[in-house]
């Protein structure tokens, strides 16, 4: 329960840590519905991308919350075909008129396209220094991209948001990324649902009187990973933001950790064709 609401990045800008992911939701009345209703309960923290579709309508719900700019952190993410120095400068630009906002809090390299993620991160460095984009990342970098990116980085990325949860443990990158001081991020961090009936999980959701996704999305939490869990239900919603009024105990975290068995909802950074 000591665990606060909010990660601070190694440039001192502060990241909730639980973030609505809004991946697969239809622009337009969905995905601002399902901001307006994540903003209502407590979110803080939307994470969109390019290759959604729906920055414009996670836009509208931006505008239709009545929260000040300055109080949610909003990011987006540079996709695989937008990749380079000056197609990732105006992929910035496009998503920033689509969002209706000024200024990112977040901005991303969605996936490490060989041959490009250097200019890319270029750009991102750019935007940075000009004060566009208060911090700047990557997702699913593995080690060894990371080490390709800093060998000529000026700026060393905030934050790596990975596929995380308990049955893809990625407890050797997790290691990496906090000894570098770059904040692990979950996406699909309750797996979609896949593993809830796991006997560890329903034993501890009934010890502590939640859902086994609580439990997974605490395990997160103590484990120092930021999660976007994604939905837009208000009442999943509500659910996956109750997080923070219980501790799971260590031997229970070395239960959760056991389920890792190298299990992806999604590819493998190294397999992943950027082609298609």
């Amino acid at each position: 329960m000591g665990i606060r609401s909010e990660a601070v990045l190694s440039n001192g800008v502060k990241i909730p840590r639980v973030g609505l992911g809004v991946y697969k939701m239809e622009d337009g009345e969905e995905v601002k519905q399902a901001v307006q209703s994540a903003v209502d309960l407590g979110y803080r923290h939307i994470d969109t991308a390019s290759f959604y579709g729906n920055e414009a309508g996670v836009g509208e719900g931006i505008k239709a919350c009545g929260v000040p700019r300055d109080e949610l952190f909003i990011t987006t993410k540079v996709w695989n075909d937008e990749q380079g120095y000056e197609e990732t400068l105006e992929a910035f630009n496009r998503s920033l008129d689509k969002l209706g906002v000024e200024t990112l809090d977040l901005y991303l390299i969605h996936w490490p396209v060989l041959g490009k993620f250097k200019d890319t991160w270029k750009a991102l460095e750019k935007l940075y220094h000009e004060g566009r984009v208060r911090a700047i990342g990557v997702c699913n970098f593995m080690e060894h991209h990371l080490d390709e990116l800093m060998m000529d980085a000026e700026v060393t990325p905030m934050v790596n948001q990975v596929e995380f949860h308990p049955a893809l443990y990625q407890e050797a990158l997790a290691d990496y990324c906090y000894q570098k001081g770059i904040q692990l991020e979950a996406w699909a961090p309750l797996a979609r649902g896949r593993y809830f009936d796991a006997a560890i999980l329903k034993q501890l959701a009934e010890n502590y009187q939640k859902t086994p996704a609580q439990v997974i999305l605490r395990w997160h939490l103590q484990h120092d990973v930021v999660v976007i869990p994604k939905s837009s239900n208000p009442d999943r919603q509500k659910e996956n933001f109750d997080v923070f009024d219980f501790d799971l105990k260590s031997d229970e975290m070395l239960r959760i950790d056991e389920l890792h068995s190298g299990d992806r909802i999604g590819k493998h950074p190294d397999e992943f064709d950027y082609d298609a």
